[in-house]
């Protein structure tokens, strides 16, 4: 779009800027052009485009990806959207706010690409509602004020150095690509804006940390940035402990730390007695035949090295929303690594019996220690269970989680249809097992 068809659409529109908002308006075409190639659209792709406004960057967009979500903040520029993809069925147009809309129905749409040219007063929201883990998004071009992707980019020392830079950088690598001046927008702003490139960050970068408890110590600590961090810090483990062990100074402050020391002060202080354990390769399971009799003890290494049959339990929560909670494996598990799961699921050890199992796994995999579990059926040995006799469990919980990060990446509350729709469209994303265990439990809510 030229200069001239975007004023025009502000006028039919009768849209007057608004600097609360963070209205300018990109309208250098070029420029437009240029950030839509940054984000390497290929055809098989769902993009989220946020703040689309007059369409300046939604034009060059549309015809490159299956699917595009166009989320508006401004009614009146929704309303715009609305009327320009009409008879477009590949374009929705959601009139909400970015820092809220919902973006979980996006893991089915997978994959996913994200861009935006933001407002400051809410960039750092709509940043942190798409992109915080775990996210669908697998690669994001932005657009905004140049002292806000400097603080996002900022290393340990900088003054512009803080909580957003950890909470980006943790997941995403950024990259500054473009500084956009003033004379490309209408109205023109006072000051430069920055296109950053942001691609996710290796999981085995990073040794697995839980992210919720890292953001409350690194919380705690930026509250008062230039006092020493100790201060601010539980007191245990002894600060001088883990100070030596991360490299750092007694009389550190946050900002003085990296990532990586951020991600193993996390670790020191998680209390979680297998945060830092995928699996144990000498668990010994029983070996049991296709009618489940036990036959013999094995090593968990050797029941899976020779497919040997055993016996496992899925669990499948509830919270109060009548949300699904699914889980993703972490990438260092030996099976299925990467992919979603039931909520909480584990061998049944020798000698163990399923109920004892099922109240133990949820109780080490999501810390739920008083829920009430429902056995509502069993599968069968195959190789779609691991050659697993598998014992399936509903459960209801309101309360909160705290998972091992060595063994679980992320929990997502997930409503069923969505899950439904997800399996359709990329069985690939979850653990053969759960797909057989969800099925289980469709059918038993359909006979109910």
């Amino acid at each position: 779009m030229k200069s001239k068809d975007i004023r025009q659409v502000l006028d039919t529109f009768d849209v007057r800027p608004s600097r609360s908002l963070g209205q300018n308006f990109l309208v250098d075409e070029n420029i437009a052009r240029w950030i839509v190639e940054q984000l390497d659209i290929r055809p098989e792709d769902c993009v989220v485009e946020v703040g689309p406004g007059t369409g300046a960057l939604t034009e060059h967009i549309a015809p490159l990806c299956r699917k595009l979500v166009l989320v508006e903040f401004d009614a009146r520029l929704a309303d715009y959207q609305r009327t320009r993809w009409q008879n477009d069925p590949h374009v929705e147009v959601h009139h909400a706010d970015g820092a809220e809309w919902d973006p979980r129905r996006l893991f089915a749409e997978q994959p996913v690409k994200f861009m935006g040219n933001l407002p400051y007063s809410a960039g750092g929201a709509i940043l942190q509602n798409f992109l915080s883990s775990p996210s669908a998004v697998s690669r994001a071009v932005v657009m905004l004020q140049k002292e806000f992707i400097d603080r996002i980019l900022a290393l340990p020392g900088d003054d512009a150095y803080g909580l957003l830079s950890l909470r980006i950088q943790r997941d995403w690598v950024p990259r500054a690509l473009k500084t956009v001046p003033p004379e490309a927008f209408h109205p023109r702003p006072k000051i430069d804006s920055t296109v950053m490139l942001l691609t996710p960050r290796d999981r085995k970068e990073l040794p697995p940390f839980d992210a919720k408890l890292m953001d409350e110590l690194m919380r705690r600590c930026f509250s008062q940035r230039r006092k020493q961090m100790h201060k601010q810090l539980p007191d245990n483990p002894p600060w001088k402990n883990v100070a030596a062990s991360i490299g750092a100074a007694e009389t550190a402050r946050p900002e003085e730390l990296g990532l990586s020391q951020w991600v193993n002060l996390t670790n020191a202080y998680d209390t979680n007695p297998l945060a830092a354990i995928a699996q144990k390769d000498d668990e010994i399971f029983d070996v049991v035949d296709e009618q489940d009799h036990i036959l013999k003890q094995a090593t968990r290494k050797e029941v899976h090295a020779e497919n040997l049959i055993h016996r496992a339990v899925h669990i499948i929560v509830f919270n109060k929303n009548r949300d699904c909670l699914i889980q993703k494996r972490s990438v260092r598990k030996d099976r299925h690594p990467g992919v979603w799961d039931s909520s909480a699921a584990g061998h049944v050890d020798a000698g163990e019996d399923y109920d004892t199992a099922a109240q133990r796994e949820l109780q080490e995999e999501l810390g739920i220690e008083d829920a009430r579990l429902i056995r509502i059926g069993t599968l069968p040995p195959t190789a779609q269970t691991g050659w697993e006799h598998i014992a399936v469990y509903l459960a209801g919980y309101t309360g909160k989680i705290h998972f091992p990060a060595a063994e679980i990446e992320a929990v997502l509350p997930l409503a069923p249809e969505l899950i439904d729709h997800w399996i359709e469209r990329r069985p690939e994303d979850f653990a053969h097992s759960f797909i057989a265990c969800w099925q289980l439990a469709c059918r038993y809510f359909s006979e109910a």
